[in-house]
């Protein structure tokens, strides 16, 4: 068997194994293979590894110290396929970001600053920057606190997440498309590239309301089935080509919202639907509801920037924005999140 360090951390609300990119091969091909194994991909229980089954518990983060000036860490994201042998490093994953900085700080590669320490960022997957405070009173981070989040119980330290230039991460262009709003199927959609690129569609069009659960989501094949072809044909049209084996564009269904928020939202991954929002959508999505002639400014009439609260199925999530251009390709996004470290040790594959 062979061993390589590991740390199980969560990072928002998605979970997944740390790794140091020191301790894997160079070789795309190679080390997407020791990915599945560690994470136990192919078999929808990953049992034969410490994924959880689910697309939220079944990622990886590879984090080295960057040589480029503008960042400290270099962050990787692969997306290891629970049903499927396949990793895809196409996407960032804002959720999974959040414990980036407290993993580099532990591992050595950051100076701590206390009681803050600020640790840039740069996402590989898209060559996007965030900066992530990280709570270090007495000069190691610290987990616990009072901040909370939706989808996680209990309570953790804040990290503050900025992304200072998410427009255009995968595509160059924050509507890839040249137009706010597209028609597939006969469909109105936005297709936005703010962090993530996305596919923003009114449940209304699709014949839903937008409340529905995500497993109530998940059981409608003809829902389903509708939104991958809109996908595909959203995907060709933002200059990614076929995204048949991709996870991005993502989708989203959006509603009005009725718990006091500015939007309602169900998030697919693609092919699923999230239990809670991925940060990159949020970021998206709010970014699109604050601009003005997109299918989600059609529904909120936002006048400004500032606060935009998002409802989804595990509660609620605040993304703020602020401009100091004229364009939304100079729009910028910072989140609250929290992190946890699970625990610290040495995950075992077969050679």
């Amino acid at each position: 068997m062979k061993k390589i360090p590991c740390t199980l951390m969560r990072g928002g609300t998605s979970r997944g194994a740390f790794l140091l990119a020191e301790h894997l091969p160079e070789e795309r091909q190679r080390r997407d293979a020791i990915l599945m194994a560690i994470m136990g991909s192919g078999n929808e229980l990953e049992i034969d590894g410490i994924g959880g089954g689910n697309p939220l518990t079944s990622k990886v983060a590879i984090i080295r110290r960057s040589d480029d000036s503008k960042a400290d860490i270099d962050y990787l994201f692969a997306q290891v396929l629970v049903h499927e042998h396949r990793v895809d490093t196409t996407p960032n994953c804002g959720n999974m970001l959040s414990a980036v900085g407290a993993f580099a700080i532990e591992h050595g590669l950051i100076e701590t600053t206390p009681p803050v320490t600020r640790v840039r960022i740069r996402n590989v997957n898209t060559n996007t920057y965030i900066e992530a405070d990280v709570q270090t009173p007495d000069g190691a981070v610290e987990y616990e606190g009072q901040a909370k989040i939706d989808g996680v119980p209990g309570t953790a330290a804040p990290v503050a997440l900025t992304f200072l230039n998410a427009a255009g991460a995968k595509t160059g262009q924050i509507f890839p498309t040249g137009h706010r709003v597209d028609h597939f199927d006969s469909v109105a959609v936005t297709c936005i590239d703010m962090a993530m690129p996305v596919v923003i569609i009114a449940a209304e069009d699709v014949g839903k309301t937008g409340y529905e659960s995500p497993a109530e989501l998940d059981a409608d094949t003809e829902l389903l089935r509708r939104i991958e072809s809109i996908r595909l044909q959203a995907g060709k049209a933002m200059g990614l080509g076929d995204v048949s084996n991709m996870v991005i564009p993502k989708p989203m269904l959006i509603s009005p919202a009725r718990r006091g928020g500015t939007i309602n939202v169900r998030y697919f991954m693609p092919h699923s639907c999230h239990k809670a929002l991925a940060i990159t959508g949020a970021i998206a999505l709010a970014s699109s509801c604050a601009t003005e002639g997109t299918v989600a400014h059609r529904m909120t009439q936002l006048t400004d920037y500032g606060d935009i609260n998002i409802e989804h199925p595990g509660g609620c999530l605040d993304i703020h924005l602020t401009n100091e251009g004229n364009e939304p390709s100079s729009i910028r996004a910072s989140v609250i999140r929290t992190a946890r470290k699970i625990f610290a040790g040495e995950v075992y594959i077969p050679e």
